[in-house]
């Protein structure tokens, strides 16, 4: 897999400091309820040892996170993803970290530890992202509603905001028809690709 890193720092500070960049936007819409397709089902081993399986989440909203130690924007997200756990674990709503580092747990358990992450994550496969229409920049994240079809898509760092009223709306059960704001550069979003 190979990333692109560029203006890095100075997307990381806006991203940190500002919630996002607010230059050159892109817009993201969720998909219409009616033109959803299911999210592909997979099964791997979490940190534990646990089979996670996706269909056993049907009738929650899944957040779905393909991600690395080493990305960048990564690092943003997981502060925000350990609170949107422990915000709405309540509501049926679940996290999913699915790693893409190289060398699998040796890397992962001990970042797991170390930023106290409360949802399960799992090693990913070249196979697990082919199915979700390659994986090809980190992170890659996916909301897929209560029937278990994917909702959106987003292709790097976007802000918490939107991360949030995605999440609401699918609580709540609501088709969201209007574009969402996303954050990212002038160029399109924030995304690394591991150099080879």
């Amino acid at each position: 897999m190979k990333i692109w890193c560029a203006s890095a720092l100075l997307v990381l500070g806006c991203a940190a400091f500002f919630g996002g960049c607010t230059g050159s936007s892109v817009r993201a819409a969720v998909t219409a309820e009616k033109d959803r397709k299911a999210a592909p089902d997979f099964e791997l081993k979490d940190a534990t040892g646990k089979t996670v399986k996706l269909s056993d989440f049907k009738g929650k909203v899944v957040l779905l996170n393909f991600w690395a130690t080493w990305c960048g924007p990564c690092k943003i997200e997981i502060p925000w993803f350990i609170d949107f756990q422990q915000q709405y674990k309540d509501r049926d709503f679940v996290i999913l970290g699915v790693s893409m580092d190289d060398d699998g747990w040796k890397s992962v358990k001990p970042y797991i530890e170390q930023k106290k992450i409360n949802y399960r994550v799992m090693i990913g496969t070249e196979e697990l992202s082919t199915l979700y229409g390659g994986v090809d920049a980190l992170p890659t994240t996916f909301l897929i509603d209560r029937a278990g079809r994917v909702a959106s898509r987003h292709d790097g760092l976007v802000s918490k905001s939107d991360y949030e009223s995605e999440i609401q709306n699918l609580l709540e059960n609501k088709t969201i028809e209007k574009s969402l704001k996303r954050s990212a550069l002038s160029s399109g979003s924030l995304a690394f690709i591991r150099p080879e």
